[in-house]
């Protein structure tokens, strides 16, 4: 699939996907693994999912963390996470 080796190479590729592969839970791990700022770039529905935004914190720490929902800014174990 040319989006998953896209974004595995170069996880800010995904800023250019379609708004069918942000919301692609794959897609957008792979692109966080390599780029933890591409949060940024996923769906609102996975800025929302503990798991995508923990794997961004894991990369990228404290910025990735503002890229995540609301809710999950206020998340005690991925603000440790960030810090």
């Amino acid at each position: 699939e040319i989006v998953m080796a896209a974004v595995k190479r170069i996880g800010w590729v995904l800023k250019y996907a379609s708004d069918e592969w942000k919301n692609d839970r794959k897609i957008v791990m792979a692109a966080l693994k390599q780029y933890g700022i591409a949060l940024e770039y996923a769906s609102d529905g996975l800025r929302n999912d503990r798991e995508i935004v923990m794997a961004a914190v894991n990369k990228e720490n404290d910025y990735a963390l503002r890229l995540a929902s609301d809710g999950l800014r206020n998340d005690r174990e991925i603000v440790m996470a960030a810090v």
